[in-house]
């Protein structure tokens, strides 16, 4: 569950390495809980770039549309099981959707998939 100001890391090869979440587009305020948006995989978020590599495509201080691909906080599936993961992930995208590295870095949830985000799903070396 990723709110405004979180951390987080960048699961790709577009140059970022750590990523300051400053807007979350979807995700939800449900009644009885936080009053800020958070954000859970699949959700869209705005971030600005903390950390990044010399000579990347994105440097720090940029600004960039992101998708969450993992997420700490345990995500409930249809077939009653939970995932959740160790850290707090996104992928930089582009405005169609489409990701801004070549490569994706560690396993991306299952989630995704059904969000249309199919181009994340495929580069990733694992699907959970």
């Amino acid at each position: 569950m990723l709110q405004q100001e979180t951390r987080c890391e960048v699961a790709d090869n577009s140059g970022a390495k750590i990523a300051y979440v400053i807007r979350v587009y979807g995700g939800s305020t449900a009644s009885g809980k936080f009053t800020r948006r958070t954000a859970t995989v699949g959700d869209r978020v705005f971030v600005s770039i903390k950390k990044a590599l010399p000579g990347g495509e994105v440097k720090p201080g940029d600004k960039a549309k992101a998708v969450v691909v993992r997420c700490t906080k345990a995500t409930r599936r249809a077939d009653g099981s939970y995932v959740k993961f160790d850290s707090n992930a996104v992928v930089l995208i582009q405005d169609d959707g489409n990701p801004k590295g070549t490569r994706i870095f560690g396993p991306v949830a299952r989630e995704l998939r059904d969000k249309n985000y199919m181009k994340i799903v495929s580069l990733a070396p694992e699907v959970i």
